[in-house]
């Protein structure tokens, strides 16, 4: 027997195969990633999408949700309910009205006009509305209206204060400094602590006849009021229906003159009716009628002294 060699026993070794190399990909975007990328990179691209995108499913799902009415009034009465169980409340109740600054006769003025059946929630308090209607009383100079913690009403006001009397036609009206109305007046009498004009057009120049009133206050005594003359000037009505005609311009100083003749030469105590200043360069005297006709026999007198 043919003895056999170990390598003729051996199995043959199978051919190596190697593996195809896969191809490389290539690392360049392709057409439409690179626009795509390039449209997300702008600005108003991403805004759309993170925000007008959302925001447009939402106004849409809304709208549509709306667009039933049984929808709109299960809302509107859910509103309706919260918003009344929230002025409903204690803390939001209003159940009085304070007035300070006022005199007892505007304290009531104001209430009457103020009508407000207490209680009341303050979500339905007008604040505005109330202030205005306080605000028209010509006596109320300022207002200031608000909710006071404790469900109070509060109503400060500020009244003008008169200082003086107007006298045009058949009324009498209280104005303060600055000519505004404060009241109306039954008599003088009422306010005999107060100066009186007179007029039409008076109460337009009320703080120059405020100032002639002060330069006056020698003759304080003797004064009977001031007359607007033709809307453009004063007479200063004195006692025993002296006059004293002050000019459109400058009048303070034109009384002071007169008041200075006066004491020096006891000017007003003489039987004068009128001192006519508008012109104060050239001062005018009017004699009263007795004075006239003493005047004129003292003149004959001397006349029939001259002949003799």
């Amino acid at each position: 027997m043919q003895s056999m060699s170990p390598a003729s026993h051996a199995r043959p070794e199978p051919p190596v195969t190697r593996k195809p190399a896969k191809a490389r990909r290539d690392p360049a975007p392709s057409r439409w990633a690179y626009r795509f990328h390039r449209m997300w990179l702008t600005p108003l691209y991403r805004s759309l999408l993170r925000v007008g995108l959302p925001t447009f499913l939402i106004l849409t799902a809304t709208g549509w949700y709306f667009s039933n009415p049984t929808n709109r009034y299960a809302i509107a009465e859910k509103v309706a309910e919260l918003r009344q169980s929230v002025q409903s409340r204690p803390e939001f109740t209003v159940k009085l009205m304070s007035i300070d600054g006022a005199t007892p006769v505007v304290d009531a003025a104001i209430r009457d006009l103020v009508s407000v059946d207490f209680p009341v929630s303050s979500f339905d308090l007008d604040l505005e509305a109330i202030q205005a209607s306080v605000s028209g009383l010509d006596v109320i100079r300022d207002v200031s209206v608000r909710v006071r913690p404790g469900g109070v009403l509060e109503v400060k006001v500020a009244e003008r204060k008169p200082a003086i009397i107007w006298r045009v036609g058949g009324n009498i009206e209280l104005l303060d400094r600055t000519g505004h109305r404060v009241a109306s007046l039954t008599e003088r009498s009422v306010r005999a602590d107060l100066p009186l004009i007179a007029g039409r057009g008076a109460n337009d120049a009320v703080s120059e006849a405020l100032a002639i009133l002060d330069a006056a206050k020698p003759i304080l005594p003797h004064l009977r009021g001031l007359v607007r003359m033709g809307e453009r000037r004063w007479d200063v009505v004195l006692a025993q229906d002296q006059r004293v005609m002050l000019p459109e311009r400058a009048p303070v100083a034109a009384l002071e003159q007169v008041l200075a003749l006066d004491e020096a030469q006891e000017l007003l105590a003489r039987d004068i009716t009128h001192i006519d200043m508008r012109n104060p360069q050239r001062p005018t005297l009017r004699l009263a009628q007795p004075a006239v006709e003493e005047l004129r026999r003292i003149r004959s007198l001397d006349r029939k002294g001259t002949e003799e």
